[in-house]
């Protein structure tokens, strides 16, 4: 009986400390430009977390249109961006889309006038 008391501990402590071990590898690797992990509830490894969209600008679609992140459409022909609902919004095609009002002025294009 004290044998298998001994072993039940024993392997315990192993478990713990590889658990320990685990934990430990897997908060230094969150820091890394790869994706992320969000910590999951033990013996569940963790789940991958896309890392967050930093860009404010990206090139449209073939037609010229713009994904729904990115939904301001700029013309660097002509320095103007346009908003969804705008007048000219659903015929312009866009140069540049992008993803609010400030990241589009940054660029150097002003808002359309209607």
């Amino acid at each position: 009986m004290r044998r298998l008391f001994r072993r039940g501990v024993v392997l315990g402590v192993v478990a713990g400390v590889t658990y320990a071990a685990w934990r430990l590898i897997g908060s230094r690797a969150g820091a890394s430009d790869g994706p992320g992990y969000e910590p999951q509830p033990f013996p569940m490894p963790p789940r991958p977390v896309a890392p967050p969209d930093t860009r404010t600008a990206v090139e449209p679609d073939a037609d010229g249109n713009c994904p729904v992140a990115f939904p301001i459409k700029g013309k660097l022909s002509t320095g103007i961006f346009h908003r969804p609902g705008a007048f000219a919004y659903d015929r312009t095609r866009a140069d540049r889309c992008y993803r609010d009002d400030d990241a589009a002025e940054a660029d150097g294009l002003r808002a359309s006038k209607r």
